[in-house]
């Protein structure tokens, strides 16, 4: 491993921003005028920036900061479970065809099953909005994605994919956060 991120992703051809969101800004600036111009870039990360702009996604802060061109990845998976090679899905979003089949040729293994569609801003607030309540949270996320997702259709299949009912049942009964719930709910701490 290089510790160094700027000697790390210098040469790189597609950087992969797997970080807390509150961090993308300093790691951005890090970077820019230090990656190659035509570096691919997809985002793991699950939020939102809130600026004095209003909400906007991470791989648009990440476009803006840098200008390459971003991808998104977000679904049904728990970190260590696909570190554990147990089976998972996910979606990318990713508006170039080319890159789609890249990126996806990249990501998929026997254990790790990976769906493309190019609505990538519907993609990534699939993944920011997957704490809500299941069933009121699907239909919110849906009716968001059609207010702040204007840059093309929002296709209902999109929620169906791994980025947005199973992504939305994973972490409601699988996640660290819902495994904290119970742990406080069991003893108070």
């Amino acid at each position: 491993a290089v510790p160094d991120l700027v000697e790390a992703a210098g040469d790189a051809d597609i950087l992969v921003f797997v970080i807390p969101h509150q961090f993308i800004g300093r790691v951005c600036d890090t970077i820019k005028g230090k990656i190659k111009a035509d570096a691919l870039g997809m985002s793991l990360i699950k939020g939102v920036d809130e600026g004095p702009g209003g909400l906007r996604l991470i791989s648009d802060v990440i476009q803006e900061k840098l200008g390459i061109t971003m991808s998104v990845l977000m679904g049904a998976n728990i970190a260590n479970e696909v570190a554990d090679e147990k089976f998972c899905e996910t979606t990318i979003g990713c508006k170039n065809k080319n890159h789609s089949s890249l990126l996806k040729e990249l990501m998929q293994t026997e254990n790790f099953r990976v769906t493309v569609v190019e609505e990538s801003d519907v993609v990534e607030i699939c993944g920011a909005l997957k704490a809500a309540v299941i069933r009121l949270g699907l239909m919110e996320m849906i009716a968001f994605a059609r207010i702040f997702c204007t840059q093309g259709p929002v296709s209902s299949a999109t929620f169906l994919e791994s980025c947005g009912v199973a992504d939305l049942i994973t972490t409601c009964y699988g996640g660290r956060n819902r495994k904290v719930a119970e742990a406080f709910a069991k003893t108070g701490k």
